[in-house]
């Protein structure tokens, strides 16, 4: 019988990973790091919670996270900011619209003197 078969039961260590094939035992010893950052005490807390519930904690869920991020070399969800030019696109077209409303509501022609006056008048109703 060879080594691997007569000594597999018995191999018990932490933080290493092994391999056992029919003919040869190869271990290889993971090296660990720590990674140490700030965040926010009630985000963390939330962030445990939804981990617990999820049966992980925390530092599992970061090392799943690094782990697809190495494996599929891209963050596993989308990022996403509104650029220069889709806040003023959108603001454009807040702006048309509010126009619209106004042409409805027959408003659309107020001096700037007059639609000072009727954010006064709406002031003195509250």
């Amino acid at each position: 019988m060879c080594f691997c078969h007569r000594y597999r039961h018995y191999i018990a260590l932490i933080n290493t990973l092994y391999y056992i094939c029919p003919y040869n035992l190869t271990l290889a010893i993971m090296g660990q790091a720590t990674l140490s950052m700030r965040v926010d005490d009630t985000l963390k807390k939330k962030f445990d919670m939804i981990c617990d519930d999820f049966g992980l904690t925390s530092t599992a869920a970061i090392t799943v996270f690094m782990k697809t991020v190495v494996r599929e070399r891209r963050i596993p969800f989308e990022i996403k900011a509104s650029g220069r030019d889709q806040i003023n696109k959108e603001a454009w077209e807040a702006f048309l619209e509010m126009r619209t409303q106004a042409a409805a509501a027959g408003v659309q022609d107020l001096t700037l003197d007059e639609i000072n006056a009727e954010i006064q008048n709406a002031r003195n109703e509250r």
